[in-house]
């Protein structure tokens, strides 16, 4: 299986550089697996493709405003990209420009709230920076950050909050799980109110979410490690649908990797924690989900991958074209895809 065998051309004006006004008013890609067919709706449409008793999983992650300048005795500005907590205190980040980051290096942020110094460089060349502050780790990077938006959206987001999820609760993401960004508290309301179980569970997604795939064989990818959690009263909530009959629709790649990572480990579905670099792509023998709801992705990518996993690679590969042919909005800010 090549790399080249999920590239698709994606006009660049295509890239959905801003969310639109209302979250549940983007465009809705409907797949049929079995029959192949594919219908067009509008996303808070979706409550029609859904019965009473199916169960919704979302990832309630909280994205930190993770990016940080950081400035040195000397005067230089550096930017910091928190990637992840490696223990306490102390964050593994990407630095630009690297070179003024040496081992050792000090850096004051956000006028001195906060102050980190270089304690190991990795042998990718991001930096562990241990940081020092009063107070509460977040409350100190809401003053200080700002939201991480992935690398194709150049404009400037007026509204960080769009950048989050309604149901984010557990702070500790990079990025948003981005096909979670079309509910509403109204939407989900109404989910509820016709049978639909709402569950959660927990992944804190890293920016390796958008490295490309640089090896031409799939099979020789290497995923990136993310945290993920999953609670007692969610398992039993999620188990309970699936015994009694529901489908269990995993919103977003993140809640697939999180859910199957669950029943590959354990082999049903657990109280857990731990991390995850679960690598999902066709020929994969789905454990536990029955339906998925995500955004259009990039070319090439892990995701477009998982996605394939999930029906076959030829009727998702040409159900991207019919995207592009009519215009859908991609990536984070884009519209959204359901296949059932």
């Amino acid at each position: 299986m090549k790399t080249k065998d999920f590239y698709f051309d994606l006009p660049e004006a295509l890239i959905a550089q801003t969310p639109l006004k209302n979250r549940d008013q983007s465009r809705l890609m409907v797949l049929n697996k079995e029959t192949g067919e594919i219908n067009h709706q509008v996303f808070n449409e979706i409550i029609d493709y859904l019965n009473p008793g199916d169960c919704l999983v979302l990832n309630n992650t909280k994205v930190l405003p993770a990016r940080i300048y950081g400035r040195k005795e000397t005067g230089a500005t550096v930017e910091f990209l928190l990637l992840k907590q490696v223990k306490e205190n102390t964050w593994e980040t990407l630095v630009k420009p690297g070179r003024k980051a040496k081992l050792d290096a000090e850096f004051t942020f956000g006028e001195g709230l906060m102050t980190g110094r270089v304690v190991h460089i990795t042998e990718e060349g991001s930096r562990w920076v241990e940081f020092s502050f009063e107070g509460i780790f977040e409350e100190v990077l809401e003053r200080i950050g700002t939201m991480p938006l992935p690398p194709y959206i150049t404009e400037t987001l007026e509204e960080q909050d769009r950048y989050q999820t309604v149901y984010a609760k557990h702070s500790g993401s990079a990025a948003a799980p981005t096909a979670g960004l079309h509910f509403t508290q109204d939407l989900m309301a109404k989910l509820k109110a016709k049978g639909i179980h709402i569950a959660y569970v927990t992944l804190h997604v890293g920016l390796g979410t958008f490295r490309p795939v640089q090896v031409d064989d799939v099979l020789a990818h290497k995923m990136h490690e993310e945290y993920y959690v999953l609670d007692q009263e969610n398992a039993d909530l999620i188990r309970t649908a699936k015994d009694k009959g529901g489908r269990i629709i995993s919103v977003g790649t993140t809640s697939t990797r999180t859910l199957e990572s669950v029943m590959s480990t354990h082999g049903d579905l657990k109280a857990c924690d731990g991390w995850t670099d679960i690598f999902i792509y066709p020929g994969y023998d789905f454990k536990i989900i029955d339906g998925l709801i995500t955004n259009f992705h990039l070319p090439e990518s892990t995701l477009i991958m998982l996605v394939s996993a999930f029906s076959t690679k030829e009727y998702v590969m040409a159900a991207y074209e019919k995207a592009v042919e009519d215009k859908y909005r991609f990536f984070s800010f884009g519209d959204a895809m359901l296949l059932l």
